[in-house]
């Protein structure tokens, strides 16, 4: 149907945003569960008596179970449906909640953390696929972008229930109830979103695509039509088409080679905006500001109250790119992102480089802690207009049909072993100087910015079986 960017679609708006609404769930627990460990771990530190590198281990372990729930997850939902690897990752949420919340050492936190991690990652690959399978191409950009609105969403109300338990408790290390210290109860919460995501997961259709897919064109034209209010024959039978010229209805990574290192070109252009995505040192800000202000200065209650208003700021820029991205596009606000990270990030390098340094650590003064607290949140503004939510837009359209779920996959993959790696190795450059480490942060932002001018294209307003 090469006609299709052509002709307007009729849709109905509330039951697509219904339907991408929940899906999208899984984004809010990917970031509950990502940041909840924030305003846990100085107490984690004091608790177990945890030396940096094994802090920054811990921390980032849930990273490791993400990559593999990611490489997994494409392949699973070829054979099972989106909806069930949905629910299982819902009961991985909740079983890490109850494992981390009650551990007794670093080696069993880490062990629920990874379980966590499974599920974080599997929930990152099928929100973007299921999302952009059954919306309108026209809305599309703005309904994947709800993945990243859900995500930071989760991040904000990880941080905001972070606050309050420490608040309420007199520190993250004190005991809050039933013998527990409230950092226990941080992790025990996200056992809460865990059941309503398994719940109203079992409440939304399959994939249309998967529906083609498995033999059952009557059941996807059912699902479609509560999208689609005209126009729904002639998107399953283009869905139809594209399976039919499929050898298999299941994606596999053996579809992904190519003449480019082994892999498809566009299958390297998701790899690396994922990449990018991570190494320009986003979740540093929402791992470990909380550790980080203190160390500057701040106070742990000022600290917190900072992450949360840095997570609030991430959601309302994460509505402007919702606003934009149907209409400017995707590569535009990558590339404004791009620039605006690389002068925030590089004036975070300045601040930290330039500041006076006691008993081995940075102390900012009342102007440079104003100046860092200020390109800390554009730092923020920028990716959560651009970065943030259009990467996952990208990812869940830029694929063929048939390579979506691997290729999204393997993506993913990436970018949750690119975010362990910068998680992880956070603590030991700061070690070093917050200079080095936001230093090569802005370097990526740098590269990033002509990367996306020579490799990415345009995929606004395209249909999913157009796309090569």
């Amino acid at each position: 149907m090469t006609d299709t960017t052509r002709v307007q679609e009729q849709y109905n708006t509330v039951r697509a945003i219904h339907l991408a609404a929940v899906a999208a769930l899984g984004g809010f627990l990917f970031g509950y569960d990502t940041a909840v460990i924030n305003g846990a771990v100085v107490a984690l530190e004091a608790d177990f008596e945890m030396g940096k590198t094994l802090t920054g281990f811990v921390v980032a372990s849930a990273l490791l179970g993400a990559a593999f729930g990611a490489w997994a997850a494409g392949k699973l939902a070829d054979r099972y449906g989106r909806i069930k690897v949905m629910v299982a990752a819902a009961v991985l949420f909740v079983v890490s909640a109850l494992g981390s919340g009650l551990a007794f050492s670093p080696l069993d936190l880490t062990f629920w953390r990874i379980v966590g991690g499974v599920g974080v990652g599997a929930a990152s690959v099928i929100a973007p696929a299921y999302i952009a399978e059954i919306s309108p191409a026209s809305i599309r950009g703005r309904l994947g972008s709800l993945q990243q609105l859900a995500i930071v969403t989760g991040i904000f109300v990880a941080l905001l229930v972070d606050t309050v338990l420490a608040r309420t408790a007199g520190g993250a290390g004190e005991e809050l109830a039933l013998g527990l210290d409230a950092w226990r109860w941080m992790f025990l919460s996200l056992a809460v979103p865990g059941l309503a995501y398994g719940v109203l997961a079992l409440t939304i259709p399959e994939s249309p695509r998967y529906l083609v897919a498995q033999g059952h064109p009557d059941d996807a034209r059912r699902v479609m039509g509560e999208v689609l209010t005209s126009g729904v024959d002639a998107r399953i039978a283009e869905i139809q088409r594209t399976v039919d010229a499929d050898e298999r209805t299941r994606s596999s990574f053996a579809d992904l080679r190519g003449s480019l290192l082994g892999l498809q070109p566009i299958v390297w252009v998701g790899i690396l905006l994922s990449v990018f995505q991570q190494a320009v040192g986003i979740n540093v800000i929402f791992y470990y500001s909380s550790a980080l202000w203190q160390q500057v200065g701040f106070s742990e209650a000022d600290s917190l109250t900072i992450t949360v208003i840095t997570s609030v700021t991430n959601i309302v820029v994460t509505l402007v790119a919702i606003a934009f991205v149907d209409k400017v596009g995707r590569r535009v606000l990558l590339l404004i992102g791009s620039a605006g990270m690389f002068l925030s990030l590089g004036t975070l390098a300045v601040v930290f480089g330039t500041a006076p340094v006691q008993g081995g650590e940075p102390v900012l003064g009342d102007t440079a802690g104003m100046v860092a607290l200020i390109a800390a949140n554009l730092f923020v503004v920028f990716f959560g207009a651009s970065w943030g939510p259009v990467v996952w837009v990208l990812l869940g359209e830029m694929f063929s049909n048939r390579i979506r779920a691997a290729a999204l996959g393997l993506a993913a993959a990436a970018q949750w072993v690119s975010n362990f790696v910068i998680s992880q190795s956070f603590p030991s450059l700061a070690d070093v100087g917050l200079a080095l480490a936001y230093g090569i942060y802005t370097a990526f932002a740098f590269v990033s910015f002509f990367f996306v001018l020579k490799f990415v294209k345009e995929t606004k307003g395209r249909q999913l079986e157009d796309m090569e």
